[in-house]
């Protein structure tokens, strides 16, 4: 997959198959609108191009608006790559370019720009300034402007606005089995390993203590979790993402989020303690595949009851691990 960041620049596509979206989350129901760009690309020959937006457009027309995101962008191409699209056009999305008319959005972008030989699109969709741009409005000039315009089902739109939200809501509130099977993978952020206040070492559980570093990355609910860690097999810093090879080593692990309420801390923490692992791994980015839920913050009595219940933990996350 050939990713594309400058639209002035394009190269000049085969029978280019077109679809448009923010595909945040790259879920199930996204494949399936992908399954039908591909299939559509196969019976004229042509390339697959999904036309997606950085930052999501919400950001910038609504900013005040609070905006959890289940990938990054970095995570979006990953995902996106794995789908075999042909080629991926990153739109650096501007007030500038949501002021189009929807008409200039049409011509200029679209058809100067890309000549699209088919158009896959949800009823629903709108572009161009105030969103005025529509499906009906992409039919009126096709023929104009040479272009086929398809319909995504509407069901299967539905299914996309559907599988958004249930995920969305499902990490928030621990039901990680639903959000996992709508996503079609397990869910995961990436985040630096910074120094912690080492108390999870005196308890015979270090923990690798997260920063994330992207800020509308969603971070699941406060609690304990199983999950599986990404290392790469050397020290210093490195990024996970696209970079996630063979020398990227995956650990079983538990994970806590929370304000570590035993300890009188108000601050929100992410600790990692990844099972039988002992390098240093400071400054270094981990990634971290949330595999499902095992239990709330609690405030216990002190820090032997604390370690009691950490030792149950493991034992219930490594009977989960090995139900995988």
């Amino acid at each position: 997959m050939q990713v594309h960041r400058d639209i002035n620049s394009l190269p000049l596509f085969k029978n280019p198959v077109i679809t448009i979206g923010t595909f945040d989350g790259v879920h199930t129901g996204h494949i399936k609108i992908i399954e039908q760009l591909k299939r559509e690309a196969s019976e004229i020959d042509g390339e697959t191009i999904i036309i997606t937006f950085d930052p999501h457009p919400r950001i910038i027309l609504d900013p005040a608006s609070k905006i959890n995101l289940l990938n990054t962008p970095d995570e979006k191409i990953e995902l996106l790559r794995k789908q075999k699209i042909d080629h991926l056009i990153v739109v650096n999305f501007t007030i500038l370019f949501s002021e189009q008319s929807p008409y200039d959005y049409i011509k200029d972008f679209l058809v100067d720009k890309i000549h699209p030989h088919t158009l896959i699109i949800g009823y629903d969709h709108h572009f161009g300034k105030d969103r005025k741009g529509n499906y009906q409005l992409l039919e009126k000039y096709a023929a104009h402007f040479n272009y086929h315009v398809k319909e995504i089902p509407e069901h299967i739109l539905n299914e996309v606005t559907i599988s958004s939200t249930k995920i969305r809501n499902a990490l928030l509130t621990h039901q990680n089995e639903t959000a996992n099977k709508y996503l079609g993978y397990h869910y995961f952020f990436e985040g630096k390993v910074v120094e912690g206040n080492k108390i999870g070492r005196t308890l015979g559980y270090p923990t690798a203590n997260l920063e994330i570093a992207d800020p509308l990355k969603l971070v699941p609910g406060n609690g304990v979790y199983v999950v599986q860690v990404a290392v790469q097999n050397k020290q210093g810093p490195t990024s996970i993402g696209e970079n996630l090879n063979s020398s990227a080593l995956i650990h079983n692990g538990m994970m806590s989020i929370g304000v570590r309420p035993t300890l009188d801390k108000n601050d929100r923490t992410i600790e990692v303690n990844i099972f039988d692992f002992d390098k240093d791994i400071y400054d270094q980015t981990i990634r971290v595949y949330v595999i499902n839920y095992l239990r709330e913050e609690k405030k216990f009595s002190g820090l032997p009851e604390l370690q009691d219940e950490i030792a149950k933990d493991k034992i219930n996350a490594l009977k989960l691990l090995s139900e995988l």
